[in-house]
């Protein structure tokens, strides 16, 4: 089971203090706020995407690459990279090097986002975003199995003979998650694949959450890539935490009454009734956390937002200290003492290399010579594989899945 925060990249206004912090200052909090994930012994960090403000993380990949260069265990992960707005090929190239650069230590989750003005903004046209995702992946999913694709849909102008650069590490692409918060479609597309299916679990009633992820464990074992308990899942949540229940109520409340995600809906109390949202000490957070195992059965990842809505850095980085010393590693456990000996571990990009090479040393992609014009012709790589296959999220061949 892992463990970790993600956010949002919002700058918010403290509501305490009326202090609206720079996007440097926003940007530097968030790379302390990554350090401090490891030192408290969590598993992962992921960040957002977003293109306008009041959010600062336009280049996820160049953020995760800054943080992956200080830390040593820690999982570099997006709380949505835009499979719509973004192309294809710059997800696969950009991400391949993330891949490279944090030596394996990341994966990423695919979402549609919901900002309508920035489709616009990118040429795109959101009444098309759902067969947008479903082709856009369908390509990126090719452009990190195949060394050399043609393609021609719908969304992005047609390719010929191209190859994607670099190869993943390893020539194992990324794990990749695909989040949503009430789409089947998408939650089928990863089933299809293989994929994790990462459920947002934030706004939004368990129960809503729950038809979501029991749909794309019925469709995991459909398309034969294990059983319903061998899917892999994933779930946000938010929290806020301080030693004393009252204490944690009483400092949250003015970031909650004035967030704009909550701001003029139901009080505190109700929406930490009705949702997912975990207000109070260690051990009422243990206890709120461990009902959504009660709701949704094993589960590979559980991500925390506890940067968002203005909060101060040093209210986060005293939460982290509280979710690392006091409530993961008894979360770790009672989880552990749950949990079903046929469900799997997240997958990792050691265990997907193990997968597809067994002992055998992993693929090393090894271009042929530049023939003069900055190219090397059909055949890119000294081994380039006439017929490469696709393999699903345990590195098993695609073809074999079911229709």
């Amino acid at each position: 089971m892992e463990f970790g925060v993600f956010t949002v990249s919002d700058i918010t206004r403290d509501p305490t203090t009326g202090y609206t912090p720079s996007e440097a200052e926003r940007i530097d909090a968030t790379v302390q706020i990554a350090k401090k994930t490891e030192e408290v012994g969590l598993d992962v960090f992921a960040v957002g995407e977003h293109h306008n403000p009041p959010f600062f993380s336009s280049s996820p990949s160049t953020l995760l690459a800054f943080i992956a260069a200080q830390t040593s265990t820690l999982k570099m992960s997006t709380s949505t990279t835009l499979i719509t707005t973004n192309d294809p090929v710059r997800i696969a190239e950009e991400y391949a090097m993330l891949q490279h650069l944090a030596k394996g230590r990341m994966d990423l989750m695919l979402g549609r986002g919901n900002t309508a003005p920035v489709y616009p903004w990118f040429g795109k046209d959101i009444r098309s975003s759902l067969p947008m995702a479903l082709e856009n992946y369908n390509l990126l999913h090719r452009l990190w199995t195949e060394d050399v694709v043609d393609f021609e849909g719908n969304f992005r102008t047609p390719l010929q003979g191209f190859t994607s650069t670099p190869r993943p590490l390893d020539d194992v692409a990324p794990f990749v998650w695909h989040g949503s918060i009430r789409t089947p479609e998408i939650a089928e597309q990863a089933a299809f694949y293989g994929d994790g299916f990462f459920a947002n679990h934030i706004f939004w009633p368990k129960g809503h959450y729950k038809r979501l992820v029991d749909f794309y464990r019925q469709r995991f074992e459909h398309y034969g890539h294990g059983t319903a308990k061998q899917a892999i899942v994933g779930l946000g949540g938010q929290t806020y935490i301080a030693k004393k229940s009252q204490d944690a109520w009483n400092e949250f409340r003015p970031y909650f009454n004035e967030a704009p995600v909550y701001g003029g809906g139901p009080s505190m109390e109700s929406f930490t009734e009705q949702t997912p949202l975990s207000v109070g000490s260690p051990q009422e957070i243990i206890d709120k956390t461990l009902t959504f195992h009660d709701e949704f059965g094993d589960y590979q990842r559980q991500m925390f937002l506890i940067d968002h809505a203005g909060l101060p850095l040093k209210a986060v980085l005293n939460q982290l200290d509280l979710l690392g010393e006091e409530v993961i590693p008894v979360l770790r456990k009672e989880l552990e003492a749950r949990r079903d000996p046929e469900t799997p571990d997240t997958p990792s990009h050691a265990s997907r290399v193990k997968a597809k090479y067994g002992d055998e040393e992993p693929r090393q992609p090894r271009p042929n010579a530049n023939r003069g014009d900055n190219v090397t012709g059909g055949s890119p790589y000294q081994d380039t594989q006439k017929k490469p296959s696709g393999l699903d999220a345990f590195g098993r061949d695609l073809s074999d899945s079911k229709e």
